[in-house]
Order: C-alpha cells, then structure tokens, then sequence
C-alpha cells in the first residue's frame, strides 16, 4: 500500500494557500484523535482521583475511560485511516468537504453529550451508536465497486464493531449485562485490524526504507497467524473461564513474534517512523504472553490489558498517524526530533503503566498519574506538531 493517492492529478506549478482540514479523512479525524488523546487522558487522571464519572451519569468512571479509549479515540484513528487508505486502494474517492465535516461531527457530539447534566440516555447512546453505521456508508460505494474483494472485508469488521458498541450501551440503559462482552469484542477487533494493517504496511515500509531489508511473506503463516487470533478471540468471548485460553494467549504471541522476527532488520533503528510501528507490534505479542501470564495468575490482568491497549493500539497508532499525515500532505516521510522524542516517550509510558506497579517501587495511583502524564504529553506535541500540517494543503499543491 502505497502513501501517494492513486490516481492523482499533476500537482500545479504553485501549491495552493490558506487550509484543508476536510480535503481528505485523515485530516480531521487525525486532529481529533490528537486532541481526544490528550483531552481524554487528562479528564481520566481527574475523574480518577475525584471518584467521579462525566455529569450525565451514563458512565461509571472505569466505564467512560474504557470505552471513550476504544469507541471514541481509537475509532477516529480508523476512521481517519479507513476514509484515507480506502481511496488509495480503490481510487475511488470517499467523503471530503461537508460530507466529512457531518462526520466527524457526530464523532464529536458522541463525546460531548455524556457531559451534558441530565440529558436522556437513550439520546447518549443513539448519537454515539450511529457513528460507525456512517462510516460504513461512508465506505461502502468505494469498497464494494472496486475490484479487489479482500478490501471489503473492512465492512463486516466495522458492522461486527457497532455490534460491540451496541452490546456496551445496552447495558448502559438498563437492557443487558453484556457491557463487557461489547468491550471485549471491540478490543478483539481492532486487534485484528492492527495484525491485518500491519501485516499489509510494515514489510512494505521496511523494504522500501531499508537498504538489504527483504521481509519474509509466508502464507501459511499469515493464515497460522489469523487462525490462532481468530480462535483466542472466540474463546474470550464465549468461553472466558475455560482452561484452553491461556495457552492460546501464548498462542498469539508466539504467532506475531514470530512474523514480526521475520519482518526484522536491524536499520529499522536508524528510521524511527519504522521502529515506532516496530515497538507497537512488539507490545502486541508481549501483551499476549502478559495474558497468557494473567490467565495462570501470574500477572496482573489490568496491567496485561494495557499491555494491548497504550502499547499496542497506542503506540502503533501513533506511529501511523505520524507516517500517514506526513506521506500524505507531500511532505518526507521522516518525523522532526520532537516526535522521535514522543515515539520514545510514549513507550516508557506504557512501561511504566504496565511493569511498574509490579514492582512496588510506586504506588499504583503514582503510576496511573505518572504514565497518564507521560501520554498526555505524547499527544500534546503531536497536536502542536500536526495541527498546523493536518489544517494546511499539501505542500506539493495535489488535492488531498
């Protein structure tokens, strides 16, 4: 997968002026995701230690942090990456201008409501479940006419996705107790999403930056790989207590160490837009093995799930955004030394959220304040690095 749109027109002898926050779907939902990371972490520190949850009382605390993190954030890094990759896989143009402001409006409406007093719950829930079917309709014409049919695979992802959030606001108003299984099943996916994504990008990326890089593709691996996470994600969900689920955490594990150490060279070190994306995967199977550890109590489950969460999702994520918003505004695909710091940063956040508290030498809130401050951090330089990137043209004067 290419960075450059595909069919693209000839870029103009002189690059266009003033902004474009909604010429292409990476910019506003990339600028949101920037925001919300830091916005979101900053109200989780304090609703932490204030006990308390947003003022509608929809969520409980713990319940608002998990979700917003899943459905809210992370859904807008997909969103953004989804309405940006589908056009360049397809060329077949997704939604730009209004169409993409509504959008990413109702993402933001979705994470205002619960702080609004007294406002019903079925209107929180409502605003918040309809923006994934959006998406897909977003998505649907250009997936559906182009001519490679594994893309369309994207659509019952994001169909099984408002599923999850379904499951999670129906126990919010009351209906069910599945609010748990609707977080598993989101985490799960975009999980899968992550393994599917960087599968298809990191060998490209590192054959394509590296000099002497050549990633192995085995195809029974790929599908070694797939099995063994699509097997994991059925028994979390249906059979949570059973014994058979921790060696196949060890499973998972083993199967994404075992692609990435294919995909290794040892110059990914020198391109830090590499090993950023490198260091996402890694916590990926890492926290594999943490919940494989966490299934034989030997680990803490929370901090196994973190492993995941700010590691894998976290880190990855903001790799890509970086990448993504850099290729696609015309610009060298190399961060500035302040985002190679956050690269850095971000992961010794997530250390210290996941192994820290094991160790005793802090106390647990210390470390919930300390980590949440080191990612607050993170993405307060990315939206004063990217701000001004994702609002302004391309530099080369192509449309997008």
């Amino acid at each position: 997968m290419g960075l450059i749109p595909l069919g693209e027109r000839p870029a103009p002898s002189t690059p266009p002026s003033g902004w474009a926050p909604f010429a292409l779907g990476f910019r506003p939902f990339f600028a949101l995701a920037g925001l919300s990371g830091l916005i979101l972490m900053v109200l989780w520190i304090g609703f932490w230690h204030a006990g308390k949850a947003p003022p509608s009382a929809y969520f409980t605390t713990i319940d608002w942090h998990s979700h917003e993190m899943l459905f809210g954030f992370t859904l807008a890094i997909i969103a953004g990456f989804l309405l940006t990759a589908v056009r360049n896989w397809t060329g077949i143009d997704t939604p730009t201008g209004k169409p993409l402001a509504l959008l990413a409006l109702l993402w933001l409406l979705a994470r205002l409501l619960p702080f609004v007093p007294s406002i019903p719950s079925w209107l929180v829930a409502l605003t918040d479940l309809l923006f994934i079917p959006a998406l897909i309709y977003a998505l649907y014409t250009p997936l559906t006419r182009a001519e490679n049919r594994i893309n369309r695979l994207f659509l019952p992802l994001l169909a099984a996705m408002a599923l999850a959030n379904l499951l999670y606001h129906l126990q919010g108003l009351g209906v069910t107790s599945t609010g748990p299984r609707g977080l598993t099943l989101m985490l799960n996916l975009i999980l899968l999403l992550l393994i599917f994504v960087g599968g298809r990008v990191l060998p490209f990326f590192t054959e394509k930056a590296v000099n002497g890089a050549a990633p192995r593709f085995n195809k029974q691996r790929e599908q070694f790989v797939y099995a063994v996470f699509i097997l994991w994600t059925l028994g979390e969900l249906l059979l949570p207590q059973s014994g058979l689920l921790f060696p196949l955490a060890f499973g998972v594990a083993a199967t994404q160490a075992w692609r990435l150490a294919d995909w290794y060279h040892p110059g990914i070190w020198r391109r830090p837009i590499l090993w950023v994306l490198f260091s996402g995967l890694f916590w990926l199977s890492l926290g594999y093995f943490l919940k494989g550890l966490a299934l034989l109590d030997l680990f803490p489950a929370n901090l196994a799930i973190h492993a995941l969460t700010a590691g894998a999702i976290g880190v990855f994520t903001l790799g890509m955004m970086a990448r993504v918003a850099l290729g696609h505004t015309g610009r060298e695909i190399e961060p500035s030394k302040l985002i190679t710091i956050t690269f850095i940063l971000i992961n010794l956040a997530v250390i210290i959220r996941v192994f820290l508290p094991v160790t005793g030498l802090l106390g647990y809130e210390t470390c919930i304040d300390l980590s949440g401050s080191l990612w607050a951090l993170c993405y307060l330089l990315f939206v004063l690095t990217y701000l001004p990137i994702l609002a302004r043209p391309r530099i080369d004067g192509r449309p997008g």
